[in-house]
């Protein structure tokens, strides 16, 4: 079939499967660019065979709403490619602006910061800990999943963007705790949907529900770190976490609670909905 009129059924295809139709060009583009071949080159050309049969069946998956992340197996996270499979939940926008916080807290906090540990708790993909590692190389990095599936791709995209970042095996904050380990620098962004909230069927359908859900009110992991974070941390120390859109109130009392005397800060993010808290213990 000619490209042309190949891109425009799929991009009919796609608006009656009410996914957006500008997936058909970004994936056609991706194949073609494998090839050494450019999209808008092709446009009047017959496809192959082969390309077709390949490109049909992504689109099919992208019907059935499956995330474009999974389809294609990559997901670009603070600009560096990410390895995603159905093991690990498909990094998001609003955590990158996180890690640009982290950065920030960084440079402010620690001026010089020669030597400083950072924890990054519920890894997933990796997404966190590889971009604040490739951000920051003087960081010392540690990374922990309670998913042996996950820290396996966490583990492959830290190797494939050359970066040293240890990782743990365990439950939140527990395998640090067990090894002994003092950090300047946790990082967190754990499942924090409400176990009853109704979400879009293409993230309920293909995530791994054990990095969206956090229990009945959603703060159940916020709980856990808050409470074991004294015994990883040094005395001069920062949390950050990201946050639901209407949490700010409830996990300002909870940190304040676990740290009385410590400066609690809530920010937003692009949209302007309450994404990340800071926690500075002075």
């Amino acid at each position: 079939m000619i490209v042309r009129k190949l891109l425009t059924e799929a991009q009919k295809r796609l608006k009656d499967a009410d996914i957006p139709e500008s997936y058909a060009k970004y994936v056609l583009n991706e194949i073609f660019l494998e090839q050494g071949k450019n999209l808008y080159d092709q446009m009047d050309e017959t496809l192959d065979p082969e390309t077709e049969n390949r490109f049909m069946e992504i689109l099919e998956r992208l019907c059935k709403d499956e995330p474009l992340a999974y389809v294609m197996g990559v997901q670009y996270f603070y600009g560096y490619p990410l390895e995603v499979n159905r093991d690990v939940l498909i990094p998001r926008y609003e955590t990158e602006e996180l890690v640009m916080r982290v950065l920030m807290e960084i440079d402010d906090y620690f001026p010089g910061h020669n030597s400083l540990t950072l924890l990054d708790i519920g890894t997933g993909s990796g997404a966190i800990a590889c971009a604040l590692k490739a951000e920051v190389p003087a960081l010392e990095v540690k990374a922990s999943d309670i998913s042996e599936k996950a820290l396996d791709q966490a583990r492959r995209n830290a190797q494939k963007l050359g970066l040293d970042i240890g990782f743990y095996q365990g439950d939140m904050a527990k395998p640090f705790i067990e090894a002994g380990i003092k950090a300047d620098i946790l990082v967190c962004n754990p499942p924090y949907i409400p176990q009853n909230e109704v979400i879009e069927n293409s993230v309920k359908s293909f995530e791994p529900h054990v990095a969206l859900f956090g229990g009945e009110d959603g703060l159940y992991f916020y709980r856990s770190v808050l409470s074991d974070a004294p015994m990883i941390l040094n005395k001069k120390s920062i949390l950050a976490f990201e946050i639901g859109w209407d949490q700010k109130d409830k996990l300002t009392s909870l940190a304040l609670n676990y740290f009385p005397q410590s400066i609690v800060e809530c920010y937003q993010d692009m949209n302007g909905k309450d994404r990340i808290l800071i926690i500075r213990n002075i």
